[in-house]
């Protein structure tokens, strides 16, 4: 009898742990700084989409860049109009891997530094981003995922016209908050 119990308590330990390896969130927020010492230039956008599986290690995210919000109307119009052109590539996207997930202990709680290596596609552009980040786990879920780099401008064929060119960093500073909930398929 003992056997049987410790039979389907293993069972059941692995089928949730393995319904329970996916993470996914709707509200990701992405937050951006092309500050120079002439101007501040940061905007915000808290609508990323973003699923994380911890079997692999795979990350990604995408977000549309009209969803950034800026606090001044004429600086968020410039921004889709004239530097990223969200008409013509109204999304950014990322796909990598965390390259140390086995480093992370799903079964005790806290916060685990983790290496991100990955394919950032900005402006038509992808690039090789590698970072660093932290996951941090509470109650066997990874309940979020945080992280920051740096991109060139440059880097992504964004160009700023001459007239402002020393209003704006030529590197802007990303950092990445993803809220994560496990990932229940339909």
């Amino acid at each position: 009898m003992r056997k049987l119990f410790l039979s389907i308590l293993l069972l059941v330990t692995v089928f949730t742990v393995n319904g329970q390896n996916q993470f996914f969130t709707k509200s990701g927020k992405i937050y951006f700084n092309a500050t120079s010492s002439m101007e501040t230039i940061e905007a915000t956008n808290e609508k990323a989409v973003s699923k994380l599986d911890v079997t692999t290690g795979t990350i990604e995210f995408a977000l549309l860049m009209k969803a950034f919000s800026f606090e001044k109307a004429l600086m968020q119009e410039h921004f889709n109009e004239n530097y990223v052109e969200s008409d013509q590539f109204p999304k950014a996207a990322f796909k990598g891997t965390i390259t140390d997930i086995k480093t992370v202990d799903l079964q005790k709680n806290g916060t685990y530094p983790v290496k991100v290596k990955g394919m950032l596609t900005l402006h038509g552009e992808t690039k090789e981003v590698m970072t660093d980040g932290t996951l941090t786990v509470k109650d066997g879920n990874i309940t979020s995922a945080k992280s920051q780099f740096k991109i060139l401008l440059e880097d992504y064929k964004i160009i700023i016209p001459s007239v402002v060119k020393e209003k704006i960093s030529k590197d802007v500073l990303i950092k990445v908050d993803l809220n994560y909930e496990p990932y229940k398929s339909s």
